[in-house]
């Protein structure tokens, strides 16, 4: 059974900007479809979702471009999670929005809320915005941290005809070992219809990234697949 990857970034700083490299530099370099490839060769993906990599946000347009680009050399590449400024609202970013839909690649969008203050996500602007998706046949990536919860979970019952995916299952604090109030959190998320699927990744990132072992991951593994079942888990 071949795979689809829901979740690929890829990057060249000598194409965009991405502010975040500076502070990564283990892998402050271009990350292409020819280095995909090498890293999961022997693995059976057919496809794969490029998910937007924080580039500069002027330039998130020509980030979709980009990856159009390489789709055309690397066809598994069969659907795109976009940048958007949602914070602008809703009628200043449909325009934005529409360019996205004219991209057929283009199936859903994500605004990251990890590194916003609370109340960003909350905000009328915002909640406006993810409002006016389905409109255009998006799905919303929502990316944060594990104390955003309360937030998010407030905009995603704002907005009951809005699809969401929650991405790297909410960021919990693994290299402290630390599962409540994340589990709570994440139950109440699970509940509601809206929330179309949970991506099963990101885990190592939120761990101690030196001395990680899988009994660490474990008890997060366990409880994701007890919320939201293996229906809704990519």
């Amino acid at each position: 059974m071949p795979i689809i990857d829901s979740h690929v970034h890829f990057w060249d700083p000598k194409v965009l900007d991405y502010a975040w490299l500076e502070e990564a530099p283990a892998i402050q370099k271009a990350h292409l479809p020819q280095d995909y490839a090498k890293a999961t060769a022997g693995i059976d993906i057919g496809a794969l979702v490029f998910v937007e990599a924080d580039c500069h946000a002027a330039q998130a347009l020509n980030e979709v471009d980009w990856i159009r680009k390489l789709a055309q050399t690397e066809p598994r590449i069969r659907g795109m999670v976009a940048a958007a400024p949602l914070e602008l609202g809703a009628n200043a970013v449909a325009n934005h929005l529409q360019a996205l839909a004219d991209e057929p690649l283009v199936r859903g969008v994500r605004r990251l809320i990890q590194a916003e203050g609370a109340g960003f996500s909350t905000a009328p602007p915002f909640i406006e915005a993810v409002r006016s998706l389905p409109s255009f046949g998006f799905s919303f990536d929502l990316c944060l941290k594990h104390h955003q919860f309360p937030d998010v979970l407030a905009l995603v019952q704002a907005c009951p005809e809005t699809a969401f995916i929650l991405d790297h299952i909410g960021k919990p604090d693994i290299a402290q070992g630390l599962l409540d109030p994340w589990r709570n959190h994440i139950d109440a998320l699970a509940a509601l219809p809206q929330v179309t699927g949970c991506k099963l990744s990101g885990l190592i990132t939120e761990a101690d990234w030196n001395q990680w072992q899988p009994q660490d991951l474990r008890p997060y593994v366990a409880h994701i697949i007890e919320a939201f079942g293996p229906d809704r888990l990519l």
